[in-house]
């Protein structure tokens, strides 16, 4: 599985990336986490606003601060 947050570094960003990480940790699941902090390719993906989460290439939020809980859902 390969996810990528989309952001260029704010505080909700971060926050997002610390969160992909305790629930991936949580539901033990192997996934390659990257941080995507360049602007063509955050437009690449279409996105208007970050941060966003992308799950095997999928934009599955966008201008939102997840919590654990909700990462999970999406990774199922």
């Amino acid at each position: 599985m390969k996810i990528e947050i989309l952001g260029t570094g704010c505080t909700k960003c971060e926050a997002l990336t610390q969160n992909v990480k305790q629930a991936v940790a949580d539901e033990k699941i192997f996934a390659q986490i990257e941080k995507v902090d360049d602007p063509i390719k955050i437009m690449e993906y279409q996105v208007l606003s970050t941060p966003a989460l992308v799950v095997n290439g999928v934009v599955k939020s966008s201008g939102k601060l997840l919590n654990k809980e909700e990462i999970k859902e999406f990774l199922k």
